[in-house]
């Protein structure tokens, strides 16, 4: 919802400026989902996510599983146990939801190990995206560049103002064959 108050600001200076006397604006867009899907260090920040995600689900795979058996054994045994029995083997239940509760809190919520983690492995690489687009945008003198992957919904878009792939140039990053350089010229590495 934010970034859609965001770029209908945008659109409205856009419209606006014109009509103030103002320069003509000149805008882009990228797709940062492609270009970040590019990104060697990105795709190795991804499995690196991925990799602690799978440890800390497989921790609390194992904590529930030891929850769902002492759940199980309480069950059997509750006929034979005493009643400061039950109510000792009740308090260990409890207390290991709590603490599955809290590891999963811990490490998957807001707050939590993945998203600091998320954090300290992305957010440079996404500096790095966000000073070639802003390089991109002075060399080329544009006013706006938009993000089609953001959330933003374009529903046409002329390819000229596409500068994905001179953002790409910007971060070093190597076009396939399939793709055109910058300038609209074959690649050279065809």
């Amino acid at each position: 919802m934010k970034s859609m108050k965001q770029f209908l600001v945008c659109l409205m200076a856009i419209i606006a400026m014109p009509l103030f006397g103002q320069k003509q604006i000149s805008f882009a867009y990228v797709d940062s989902d492609y270009i970040l899907g590019r990104m060697p260090e990105y795709k190795s920040a991804q499995t690196q996510l991925e990799d602690f995600a799978a440890k800390w689900e497989a921790e609390a795979q194992k904590m529930q599983n030891q929850l769902t058996q002492l759940e199980k054994d309480y069950q059997v045994d509750e006929i034979v146990m005493t009643s400061d029995q039950k109510k000792q083997k009740k308090e260990v239940i409890v207390q290991l939801q709590n603490d599955l509760i809290k590891y999963r809190e811990d490490k998957f919520g807001t707050n939590g190990g993945l998203f600091k983690k998320r954090e300290e492995l992305i957010k440079p690489i996404q500096d790095k995206l966000f000073e070639a687009v802003q390089a991109v945008a002075k060399q080329e003198a544009l006013d706006f560049i938009f993000d089609k992957a953001s959330g933003v919904q374009m529903l046409y878009a002329n390819q000229k103002y596409d500068k994905t792939f001179e953002v790409m140039e910007e971060l070093s990053i190597p076009l396939n064959e399939s793709e055109t350089n910058p300038k609209g010229k074959p690649n050279p590495n065809k």
